[in-house]
């Protein structure tokens, strides 16, 4: 602990000194900007997933942001069966530019299945890491004072421990005060793309079938399917 007394003689014995009291919170949360991380998440049916991707990292990267991770990969929808290219992207992009972002987006795409935009205040988790990165910085110097008049190796010792754990705790709330600033700064979009196949409705020929028509001609084919598989099956052990 920092308010333990170092070892040694009378001479040039001095106590590690004691953390400054921090200042109020709400008097520090109130007088300060306010920081908000905003991000969002999006659903949206397209023509060409992979061709939306490109196009949201283009968007992503004009705006002056870049692209956290993006996917495509082959999956099977309906009861059809039907094979089709779907893709997800999420990008990190500034957080002034968010709305408009998610504007452009919805505009590419044929329908908007969901969007939703999340935002957290952490200007007071922001301001205790402040708060308690200058009373480290404040007590590392008294430390390093300490330890320039300390005469007796023992002394020495025990300053410079003390002075690795409160520069690495140091470090520490310089890492999560980044977070902080850098997550309000950027705002994230999470996409999921999805090819309009997935959406169209079952056609045979001309023949368009609509509600309960639709919903029993779906469950022939699944069934036809499902025996069509048992009878390869029985083939198979005969």
């Amino acid at each position: 602990p920092l308010g333990e007394v170092l070892g040694g003689g009378a001479e040039g014995q001095k106590a590690a000194p004691e953390m400054p009291a921090a200042p109020d919170m709400a008097a520090s949360a109130t007088s300060a900007d306010r920081l908000v991380v905003r991000n969002a998440n999006m659903t949206v049916v397209v023509h060409d997933p992979a061709q939306t991707a490109r196009q949201i990292r283009l968007m992503a990267e004009n705006m002056g942001g870049f692209v956290v991770s993006s996917n495509g990969y082959q999956t099977t929808f309906g009861d059809a069966n039907v094979q089709a290219t779907q893709a997800s992207i999420t990008i990190r992009l500034p957080a002034e530019k968010l709305d408009q972002a998610l504007q452009q987006i919805a505009e590419q795409a044929i329908e908007v299945r969901r969007q939703s935009v999340t935002g957290e205040d952490v200007t007071a988790q922001y301001t205790d890491l402040q708060s308690r990165q200058r009373n480290l910085e404040a007590a590392e110097s008294q430390l390093r004072e300490i330890m320039d008049s300390a005469t007796k190796t023992q002394d020495v010792m025990a300053v410079f421990n003390q002075l690795t754990q409160v520069r690495g705790e140091i470090e520490s709330v310089k890492g999560q005060i980044q977070y902080y600033e850098e997550s309000s700064r950027l705002s994230a979009i999470a996409v999921d793309l999805i090819p309009d196949v997935a959406a169209q409705p079952l056609q045979i020929g001309t023949w368009r079938p609509e509600g309960t028509a639709k919903q029993a001609l779906e469950a022939l084919i699944k069934n036809a399917t499902i025996i069509d598989e048992n009878h390869s099956i029985e083939m198979v052990q005969i």
